[in-house]
This record gives structure tokens, sequence and C-alpha cells, in this order.
């Protein structure tokens, strides 16, 4: 028999959360491969109806889970702006690309720069996919040192589109504190080569 209850706990970047029923029941597991894939990510105070299950030790979770609100309805007041969001990050991503391929043709940045930033960017898209993915279905992460280092050597232009084609580690903290710190630290590296790539060699 299905029952009605409330999201009232979401992690999405683990991709798990808890339900509690409307009816006073203890809150139940939920796992969003238990929610519909063609519809939005699950966000709290949604409305949903669900099936009871037990698992093979005996752990009460919810199946089959589905949104009691119209899904197109909370799409345009929550998922729209979020949809939004990828289109600020391609656009400040391209433009510090194409910048980085403008000074390397002016000649103080070798080609390898523009090429690095562009193939640690592609890595580091990719790494963030592949750990959302494995967050959804619970398999071995990718440690968040590994996306910080990505980040760090040049890959966050990738880091930032992934962010939020895959609303993976949008908000969670330290994480994003860390993340645009590595963005700093890069872009003054990359300040520092610059200005020493400019400066003029002093003769014997």
């Amino acid at each position: 028999m299905r029952q009605q209850g409330r999201l009232t706990d979401w992690n999405d970047d683990k991709g798990f959360g808890f339900i509690t029923p409307l009816s006073g029941d203890p809150t139940l597991f939920a796992h969003v491969s238990e929610f519909p894939r063609s519809q939005r990510r699950p966000i709290v105070t949604d409305l949903v109806s669900y099936v009871v299950e037990s698992d093979d030790r005996g752990r009460l979770h919810a199946s089959d889970v589905s949104f009691l609100v119209p899904t197109r309805l909370r799409t345009s007041q929550a998922g729209f702006p979020a949809r939004l969001l990828p289109i600020p990050a391609v656009v400040v991503s391209l433009l510090f690309l194409v910048a980085a391929f403008a000074v390397a043709v002016l000649g103080p940045v070798p080609w390898l720069v523009p090429g690095t930033y562009v193939a640690l960017s592609v890595v580091t898209f990719f790494a963030y996919g592949l750990d959302k993915r494995a967050a959804e279905r619970r398999l071995w992460r990718t440690a968040e040192s590994t996306l910080h280092l990505l980040a760090l050597f040049g890959g966050w232009p990738g880091a930032l589109i992934a962010q939020r084609v895959f609303r993976h580690k949008t908000i969670k903290q330290p994480f994003q504190t860390i993340f645009w710190l590595t963005v700093v630290a890069n872009l003054g590296l990359l300040a520092w080569f610059l200005v020493t790539a400019q400066s003029p060699v002093a003769p014997y």
C-alpha cells in the first residue's frame, strides 16, 4: 500500500535522504535510485508517495517514490533557476580559456599553458560526473582532495561547469571555500608567470 510523506532531509551530493510520513510514523531512508529518473532531482520539502519495503537486514526504506506535486509546477518554481546556473559558468570558463589562448597568440605564454587548461578542464569535468554517478549508486567516490588538485593545476574552468551541470558540490562546505581558494591560487600563479615572462633578463 502506498503512503505519503514529506522529504525532510536530503543530501544531493550523496544521493539519499529521509522521508517523514504524514501519518506520524518514524522517518524512512530514501535513495535517489527510487525516485523517477526522467524528472528533476529531489529537494527538501517535496511531498511524495512511496511504498515501504525492507532490505536484507530488515531495515525499512522508501521504495518506488513519486512526487505528489506536479513536476512541471515545481520545476518552474525551484528547478528553473538551477537550470540557468550553467550559463554563467560556461561563459566565465570560456572567456578565461579564450583569454588564455589570446595571451598565447601575443607571445608571452607558450601554447602549453592554454592547452593544459583545456585538457585538465575536460578531465575535471568527467571526474565530477563520475563522482556524481558514484554518489547516486553508492559506489567508490573520488576523493575531494583529487578534485581540488585538478582545479588547482588548471582544471577549475571544467570544475565550474561540472558543478552546475551535474548539480554536484555546489553548496557543500567547506568544499566550495577550498575550491575558490584553489581558483585564486591558480590565477595568482598564472599572473606571476605572466609577469616574470615579460620581465627583461638583466645582462651580465
